[in-house]
C-alpha cells in the first residue's frame, strides 16, 4: 500500500496500476478456469501460461526484475510448445444472438463508444492515462449491457473475457514483448548499427535517397519487429537523423509520415498479431494469412504514396 499512499506518485500512475491488478487477476482467473477445464488437452500448460502473465501483470511493480524475468521465461515455455489451447467455451448459442439482437439492435455498439469517448476524454482534457479512461469505458459498459438484458450479470464479463483471451491465446502477449524489443534494440545501439551501414549506401547529402531508406526501412523493421513505435526510434536514431533531418528536413513531416510508413509495415507482417492474427481467430477465417493478403496491396500503395508526399513538402 506504500505505492498507493505516497504522494509523490501522480493520480493516473496509481489507477493505472489499479487497471494492471484488475488485468492480472482476469488472467490468473483464465488460468485457474483452465486447470480445472478437463476437457482441455493442455490445461496445465495453459494454467502456466495465464497464471504466469498475471502474477507479471499484476504484481510487476512489486516485484524484483529477475523473478518478473524468470516468470516470462516461464510463460512462453509452453507457448513454444503449442500447450496453451482453448478449452471448453461458454459461448452464446447463434439463435440466442440473434434473438438478443432482434431485441437490443444497433444500440449494442453505444457500449464500444462509450469506451472509445472516454478514452479520447482522458488523452485529452485531463492529466490521467487515456487507459484509465478505457478502463472506466468497460465498466460503465457493463452497466449498460446489464440494462440491455438481465442475462448480462458481473459473472457473464468475467467468463467472457476468458472466453476471449483462450481465443486469442499466447497471441496477446506480442504487443507487450514487442514493445518491450523496442526499448531493448535502442539499448544495444542497434540504430548505431543500422546508421553505420546505410552510411555506405546513402550518399552523403542526398536528401531523397535518405528519405525512401528511412521509409522502406520504416516498414521492414515495423515488419520485422511488429510494431512501428518501437521502430521509429532506432530508424530514426539510425537513418532519419543522419541521412534526412540532418540536411534540413521539416522534422514534423518526417517523423509524422515515417510513423505511418511503418503502419504500412504493420498491415504486412504476422508479428502485429493482435491485428493480423488475432481477428482470424476470432473470425474462424480459413486462410491463415488472409488479413495480410488483403491488406498488402493497399500498404504497398500507401508507401509508396508517403515516400512521394515526403519528398514534395519536407
Amino acid at each position: 500500500m506504500a505505492f498507493f499512499a505516497d504522494p509523490t506518485v501522480s493520480l493516473s500512475n496509481k489507477l493505472l496500476e489499479i487497471v494492471y491488478i484488475i488485468i492480472g487477476l482476469i488472467t490468473i482467473y483464465a488460468g485457474v478456469k483452465n486447470l480445472l477445464d478437463k476437457k482441455n488437452p493442455a490445461r496445465f500448460g495453459t494454467f502456466v501460461f495465464w497464471t504466469s502473465f498475471g502474477i507479471v501483470c499484476s504484481l510487476g511493480r512489486w516485484l524484483p526484475s529477475r523473478v518478473s524475468g524468470a516468470l516470462i521465461i516461464i510463460m512462453v515455455i509452453p507457448a513454444i510448445f503449442k500447450r496453451v489451447q482453448k478449452g471448453e467455451s461458454n459461448a452464446p448459442t447463434k439463435e440466442y444472438t440473434q434473438k438478443q439482437f432482434a431485441r437490443i439492435g444497433m444500440k449494442i455498439f453505444l457500449p464500444a463508444l462509450t469506451m472509445g469517448i472516454l478514452a479520447l476524454t482522458f488523452a485529452l482534457f485531463t492529466q490521467i492515462s487515456a487507459l484509465v479512461g478505457v478502463a472506466l469505458g468497460v465498466l460503465i459498459s457493463m452497466i449498460v449491457l446489464m440494462c440491455y438484458s438481465r442475462d448480462n450479470k458481473p459473472v457473464t464479463f468475467l467468463k467472457d473475457s476468458e472466453r476471449l483471451l483462450s481465443t486469442m491465446g499466447p497471441l496477446c502477449m506480442l504487443p507487450q514483448l514487442l514493445g518491450a524489443l523496442g526499448g531493448i534494440f535502442t539499448a544495444a545501439g542497434v540504430g548505431d548499427i543500422i546508421g553505420a551501414i546505410v552510411s555506405g549506401i546513402v550518399p552523403e547529402g542526398n536528401v531523397i535517397a535518405g528519405i525512401i531508406v528511412f521509409a522502406i526501412g520504416m516498414a521492414l523493421f515495423t515488419a520485422i519487429m511488429g510494431n512501428a513505435f518501437g521502430a521509429i526510434t532506432v530508424m530514426t536514431i539510425g537513418v532519419g537523423a543522419p541521412c534526412v533531418l540532418a540536411y534540413g528536413a521539416d522534422p514534423v513531416i518526417i517523423g509524422m509520415v515515417a510513423l505511418t510508413c511503418g503502419f504500412c509495415g504493420t498491415l504486412l507482417t504476422p508479428m502485429a498479431a493482435n491485428f493480423n492474427i488475432v481477428p482470424v481467430a476470432l473470425l474462424n477465417m480459413k486462410e491463415r494469412f488472409g488479413v495480410i493478403r488483403n491488406q498488402a496491396p493497399v500498404a504497398l500503395i500507401m508507401l509508396a504514396v508517403q515516400i512521394v508526399y515526403m519528398i514534395i513538402f519536407s
